[in-house]
């Protein structure tokens, strides 16, 4: 019989590696990396042998899905990776991004440990810059498109579709036959909001005898989207108008552009203040310019601005900061300044020096569009802790703080049970990508709602299809 065993994402929300084996080929759905409290186990063994996996299958292109490939090929992995385009192209950015930012931790750290003679206590990256570029270089890659069957050996076929989360996410179909029987296995990957500013809306699936889907907001619904669209204006006009500064922790990719896309709109109706607006992120500005290479992918509102201005994002007041230079000289600017800056989550990038400089003062604003894993900084100055230590130096929050949850791109549970609703037949739910009490109140309410049960996922379960 084919089986599944997860070995990430499976009771915690991050580091999505699923081992599908079918037939004596071994796919693997997703190499991701833990983060948060949880960020320790991208140092363990994988728990299956890399050298044995066939395929790995990549749904999009976020690290917590993406972040641990070089290592799988540090591990001896040989075989062939299936991901769509605009995945692989934000795939390279990523993971170049990660390995710099690792590697300049552990430069940080073992420097001081040296002084303190623990130098030999300091472990190395999972991987750094040149083993992504290896990894890129040596890399055999299928391209998937949207609709069209990926044909593996034995049989077996691939489906991706749009799953509304990122530019190129999919959740994927896995046909094989089983005792001259066609079953199907869906992986969602992680499903995105409908009413995506950005990105077309997420589509449907058909059949499936199982499925394993991800429950990152399981637990709640988000609050409709205009509404938080207006929040964040708010937001954003009384802290310029009263010349403070906004700080905006913002992952790289989607919710960068996803700001961009609403600050131009405020700049274009006259709702903006005079202001300067900084993306200062070499990678979120990398991201925004794949992303203007896949017109075909995008909202009608990105194809609107390209048809009128010739651009989807830049606006007179947008500055992008590509070097550390010009990131310094925004400190320079005392008021009325939007920062758009990573990491999403605080625990690291360039936000971390405007948050020192800025985030003491009460006429700034800190403003989350974002999720913020258990043991992040985010996730610290969300829940209200009133000091934070960055760099050594200890901070006051004083700073108004404003959580907008209604941008997120991940589905929440009404989305998700409708989206679970649209199969035309459907066997077995799999419960996958969440913290387990959310799991729990998402079973509870997939039982309460669709009359089905749904089972979550332990760590290196075996289940068999």
């Amino acid at each position: 019989m084919a089986k599944v065993i997860s070995y990430g994402a499976a009771g915690t929300v991050t580091g999505s590696c699923h081992l599908l084996e079918i037939d004596n080929i071994h796919i693997l759905i997703d190499c991701g990396m833990f983060q948060g409290e949880v960020e320790e186990k991208n140092y363990e063994k994988f728990g299956f042998n890399p050298k044995r996996v066939d395929f790995v299958v990549l749904t999009h292109a976020h690290l917590d899905h993406i972040g641990r490939l070089p290592k799988l090929f540090k591990e001896g992995f040989s075989g062939v990776v299936i991901a769509t385009k605009a995945t692989f192209d934000l795939a390279k950015i990523l993971l170049l991004d990660s390995a710099k930012v690792m590697s300049e931790e552990y430069e940080t750290i073992y420097r001081k440990a040296l002084r303190r003679g623990e130098a030999d206590r300091v472990r190395k990256p999972i991987y750094d810059e040149k083993d992504v570029r290896d990894m890129f270089r040596k890399m055999k890659k299928r391209v998937a498109k949207y609709h069209r069957p990926v044909k593996l050996p034995k049989s077996i076929e691939l489906l991706f579709q749009n799953a509304g989360h990122i530019l190129g996410s999919s959740f994927v179909t896995i046909k094989y036959k089983e005792f001259k029987t066609v079953r199907k296995v869906v992986f969602s990957g992680d499903l995105g909001d409908r009413s995506s500013l950005v990105i077309k809306p997420v589509e449907y699936p058909e059949k499936a005898d199982n499925l394993f889907i991800e429950s990152t907001y399981g637990d709640r619904n988000h609050r409709p989207l205009n509404e938080s669209i207006i929040e964040f204006k708010e937001a954003v006009v009384s802290t310029l108008l009263v010349d403070g500064n906004v700080l905006i922790p913002s992952f790289a990719v989607e919710r960068s552009q996803e700001i961009l896309c609403i600050l131009k709109d405020m700049y274009n109706s006259g709702e903006l203040p005079e202001c300067q607006v900084f993306l200062d992120s070499p990678l979120a500005i990398k991201a925004t310019n794949i992303y203007t290479n896949y017109p075909e992918e995008l909202g009608p509102k990105c194809n609107y601005y390209l048809k009128r201005d010739g651009n989807i994002f830049r606006f007179p007041y947008l500055q992008f900061a590509q070097t550390p230079n010009q990131s310094r000289k925004i400190n320079s600017v005392e008021s009325r300044a939007i920062i758009i800056a990573g990491s999403g989550m605080c625990n690291g990038g360039r936000i971390l020096h405007h948050m020192k400089h800025r985030l003491w003062n009460p006429k700034n604003s800190l403003i989350f569009v974002g999720y913020q894993v258990h043991g992040t900084l985010g996730r610290r100055i969300i829940e209200g802790t009133k000091m934070i230590e960055i760099y050594g130096e200890k901070i006051k929050v004083a700073s108004k703080v404003y959580t907008i949850n209604g941008f997120s791109a991940h589905a929440d549970q009404n989305e998700l049970i409708e989206w679970i609703e649209s199969f035309k037949r459907l066997g077995h739910i799999f419960l996958i990508h969440g913290e387990k009490e959310k799991q729990e109140i998402f079973k509870k309410a997939i039982e309460k709602r669709l009359h089905a049960k749904a089972h979550i996922v332990n760590e290196k379960e075996v289940i068999y299809l």
